[in-house]
């Protein structure tokens, strides 16, 4: 089995660990996420949508979590996606502005606590500043090459994910 290792750090501060006791539990945060699918669920990262999902668990709890596919996504995929509990989106063409789409229905969703985007893309940097606007809490999941600074600097969480399923999480 392989071992996973996960580090959540938050902006300006050192590692982050929330205790809860009997008299005083931790509530835990209500997370939405969106994965940008032809961004992140390539076959050369490797990476598994359930260790997205696990880093995840780790912030809060995970309440809304879609999927965006473009129409040449493999069956294979659209399964394993459904098999994990997440809700597959097909569109046809571009995703981008599905995405964007998606993510402001969370922003103004008053039950979700914590936006998640799942993205290598700079383009949704505008929804991170909206989320954080909105006073959301903010999280970006991505894996290099090509996962912007821009965006990484700009949420208050961000989670690298190493080839092959693993993740590093910090900020």
């Amino acid at each position: 089995m392989k071992e996973r290792f996960f580090r959540v750090l938050r902006r300006g501060e050192k590692e982050v660990r929330e205790v809860s006791t009997p008299e005083k539990p931790r509530k835990k945060r209500s997370i939405g996420l969106i994965i940008d699918g032809p961004n992140i669920l390539r076959k050369e990262f490797g990476i598994k949508l359930e260790d997205i999902i696990d880093a995840l668990e780790r912030i809060g709890k995970l309440r809304v979590a879609k999927v965006v596919l473009n129409q040449y996504a493999p069956q294979g995929l659209i399964e394993a996606v459904v098999n994990q509990g997440l809700e597959p989106i097909i569109v046809a063409g571009d995703t981008d502005v599905r995405i964007a789409i998606e993510a402001m229905e969370l922003i103004y969703n008053s039950d979700v606590d914590v936006i998640a985007l799942a993205t290598r893309d700079a383009d949704f940097l505008p929804i991170v500043n909206e989320a954080k606007r909105r006073g959301k809490e903010t999280i970006v999941i991505g894996v290099e090459p090509g996962f912007s600074v821009a965006l990484q600097n700009a949420a208050d969480y961000v989670i690298k994910m190493e080839g092959k399923g693993e993740a590093h999480e910090f900020k």
